[in-house]
């Protein structure tokens, strides 16, 4: 092992140290005021040792040397996910500290992305981490509302998930997208509606029209990409080469159509996004 890796990993070994004991003390915080019982204590600490498990893995196959500022704060943010993780499966995920362990994290997914973006350390690591801790946060949010709503909430927390398992089958779907103001918007509003739905201070028809409407404009988000990507990278749609028989037996050059063109806006857009949000 060299000093550089060797540097790499004493870096970001101290930074998931430093995470693994800030998610004990919150689950030793949440053991001692909000209640939580065994079984949410063991969840908790699951779910920090898959953390730690999956980042060094991520870390080790990128290369990254360190986690960057922005990195940092996701890693706060995914402790604090954590936290709720621990509440909902301990059957006490309604209330105060449901509440605002969520709405902080929530609050540091927008931080995270600036920080990166003027520190200089925007990468394809920290992207994929900040997606998979928002990811994960809402597929709990979604566990917790089906206990009172219904199994059908599910579907806000796997319909990310379900598109990624489908992306292995048809390789299109993993195809670059063009960025959405949209998307993001849908996205960003999936995790304010579901805290708001956890939190019990709406009356119980307000909290399944909400929760419906989340559903609605995010099968409406990923309905409208699934479309974008079959029109312009499923190879079903893609036009095949015709040659023609000329005298002789030779063949004529094949016959090229032009691509599908883009939209304006799409091109106007700006760098092309990777997945669904």
């Amino acid at each position: 092992m060299t000093v550089r890796s060797e540097q790499r990993n004493g870096s970001t070994g101290r930074d998931q140290a430093v995470a693994a004991a800030a998610q004990l003390v919150l689950l030793a915080l949440l053991w001692n005021s909000a209640g939580l019982s065994p079984v949410g204590l063991l969840a908790g600490i699951a779910y920090a040792a898959a953390l730690w498990a999956v980042l060094d893995t991520a870390l080790r196959r990128s290369g990254t040397r360190s986690l960057g500022p922005a990195d940092r704060v996701t890693l706060a943010r995914a402790a604090l996910v954590g936290g709720v993780t621990a509440l909902v499966a301990a059957g006490a995920g309604q209330g105060v500290p449901l509440t605002c362990l969520a709405t902080v994290a929530l609050v540091l997914d927008a931080v995270d992305g600036r920080v990166a973006r003027r520190t200089g350390t925007v990468s394809p690591l920290g992207a994929r981490f900040d997606m998979e801790v928002d990811a994960f946060l809402i597929l709990v949010l979604s566990l917790r509302l089906a206990s009172s709503l219904g199994a059908w909430v599910l579907a806000i927390g796997a319909m990310r998930y379900a598109f990624v398992a489908a992306a292995w089958v048809m390789p299109w779907l993993r195809s670059a997208l063009p960025p959405s103001f949209a998307r993001k918007t849908v996205a960003a509003v999936q995790g304010i509606i579901l805290v708001v739905a956890c939190s019990g201070l709406c009356p119980g028809p307000v909290t399944a029209l909400i929760t419906a409407s989340a559903l609605a404009s995010l099968v409406w988000s990923f309905g409208r990409d699934i479309g974008w990507l079959w029109r312009n990278t499923a190879p079903a749609r893609r036009p095949r080469p015709v040659s023609r028989r000329v005298a002789g037996g030779s063949a004529t050059a094949p016959r090229r159509r032009s691509a599908v063109p883009l939209s304006v806006s799409y091109a106007a857009q700006g760098p092309v996004g990777t997945q669904p949000d």
